[in-house]
């Protein structure tokens, strides 16, 4: 720690002198004013910018600017501390997936990247509706029950245990929230109990989503962005293969992931180097994060220091673009968000990337592939890995998805095959473009964008007038898949660059 700090304050010193070189009118002003005893504060006033809270009868609060200075110009605030700094509530609750790891559920709301002016989370709770984060394991939290569990095993994960683990975890959390403080939580339970103590002993079997979500005191709505949504459309289907309530009224995916064959040529030549090394490389390199305090201080001084010289940073977002085929997002400025401080950066397990991987090859939005026809056979009682596309006969809920014409991370012609797909299996499903680079959907303030989320929300309000019918399937599972689906879940609900608003009973409070 001694050594740490050391290295912090000579840098600390390094960066003043090379700044006071670079800039000799601030020297000799400061010399000026030194000199005849008005030495320049280093503090800044607190400056009111008017703001534009949707949902106000007379939008003109008021939100208190305040410059924070810290040492080597980082950035240690959490998202906490960005949203009750801007008085909203936050509540932080802990999920227990599974399989044992420990997901941060946060409350109204979260993940907020522009403030407030546009932000769909604050202008959801705005509106009334009760706002939910889902923090996916190797993210925010990176905690386990098992505290011996090594780092090896800890990043063992795909895309498959964020959809099958991850989401109902959340999900029956807010379910227990919620049917809890609307006063219904015992006798709802208490019958979803009942129900589900009695197993599958017939590989066909009836079921209605539409009886189970009309039983609940609220609405739930999904708002999605990128792998979120390939992770929420996985739980929906995988929910209904084993014939358990998904408890979703409505999914908004902005740019979803899931179809990834047309892409540029540095993503097809990451595609090819992951799938030939990833073998080899996964259990070496488990995890993708940057693992001491030092070194995420470092990323986050670089990208503020980017921000805070416009030509270096414009230089910076320039060659990132190419890297992504052009994509005109702001790479820079997202390194400066809230969750990429100090104390929590997001991590990626190796087998994700290698799912993303195995996904572009295959053309198809499929589960993970284990490698061998035993593995898959063992997981999913096929030789290949389950075809997510191929079930989505099952969504009984409204899809609404949206791409963005200047995305060059998931092009327009990816959701539109997720679309064509929708419309061929029957699914009651919406298509919108916008003019948005991949992290426009949730860095920029777009009022467009804001609007079209909230138009789609309140449409789930609308329903209970006249509810979309959501269809009783019959189906054959294979009965490894089934086992091992329905195994996941039924521990899930002993009460275990995406929000999720719900609302009781179409109603705000």
């Amino acid at each position: 720690l001694a050594v740490e700090i050391f290295i912090e304050s000579v840098f600390d010193v390094v960066h003043k002198g090379a700044h006071y070189v670079l800039s000799p009118s601030e020297v000799w002003q400061k010399l000026f004013w030194w000199i005849h005893g008005n030495r320049v504060g280093n503090s800044s006033p607190a400056v009111d910018v008017p703001t534009a809270n949707i949902g106000s009868d007379n939008p003109v609060p008021t939100e208190r600017k305040t410059v924070y200075r810290h040492a080597l110009n980082t950035d240690s605030r959490t998202c906490e501390d960005v949203i009750t700094e801007l008085g909203y509530p936050f509540q932080a609750i802990k999920v227990v997936t599974s399989d044992g790891y420990v997901l941060l559920l946060e409350r109204i709301p979260s993940w907020v990247s522009n403030g407030v002016v546009g932000s769909p989370a604050f202008a959801a709770y705005d509106q009334g509706y009760d706002v939910f984060l889902g923090n996916l394991r190797g993210l925010v939290s990176r905690e386990h029950m098992d505290k011996n569990l090594s780092s090896s095993k800890y990043w063992k994960y795909s895309v498959n245990e964020h959809g099958t683990k991850d989401m109902p975890a959340i999900i029956e959390e807010i379910h227990k929230i919620k049917t809890s403080e609307l006063g219904s939580s015992q006798n709802l339970i208490g019958e979803e109990m009942e129900d589900q103590n009695d197993d599958i002993k017939n590989s066909e079997i009836q079921t209605s989503e539409e009886d189970v979500t009309k039983n609940q005191p609220y609405k739930l709505c999904a708002v999605c962005h990128s792998l979120g949504g390939a992770v929420m459309l996985m739980y929906v289907v995988t929910s209904r293969i084993a014939q358990k309530p998904h408890r979703l009224s409505r999914l908004v995916l902005l740019s979803p992931a899931g179809f990834h064959e047309d892409s540029n040529v540095v993503f097809s030549l990451v595609e090819k180097i992951i799938l030939f090394v990833g073998p080899v490389l996964a259990p070496l390199v488990p995890g993708l994060y940057i693992p001491t305090r030092f070194f995420r201080m470092l990323l986050n001084k670089l990208a503020r220091d980017f921000h805070n010289y416009p030509a270096l940073g414009g230089l910076v977002q320039t060659l990132m673009g190419y890297v992504v085929g052009g994509d005109s997002s702001n790479w820079v400025g997202v390194l400066g968000l809230p969750h990429y401080n100090m104390d929590d950066m997001p991590g990626v397990s190796f087998h994700v990337v290698l799912h993303l991987a195995q996904i572009k090859r295959a053309k198809r939005f499929q589960m993970y592939d284990y490698g061998s026809t035993a593995a898959n056979m063992e997981a999913y009682g096929t030789p290949k890995p389950l075809d997510l596309g191929a079930h989505y006969s099952l969504i009984d809920i409204p899809m609404d998805l949206v791409a963005g014409q200047r995305d060059r991370v998931i092009s327009p012609t990816m959701v539109k095959k997720h679309y064509k797909l929708m419309r061929k299996a029957g699914v009651e499903v919406s298509y919108n473009e916008f003019e948005y680079a991949h992290l426009d959907f949730t860095f920029s303030h777009r009022e467009e964008l804001l609007s079209y989320v909230m138009s789609r929300l309140a449409l789930a309000a609308d329903a209970g007038k006249g509810r979309i019918k959501q269809t009783t399937v019959r189906l054959r599972k294979p009965k490894r898949v089934q086992s091992e689906i329905e195994k996941d879940r039924a521990m899930e609900y002993r009460g275990a660059d995406e929000e999720i608003p719900g609302e009781p009973n179409g109603h705000r409070k």
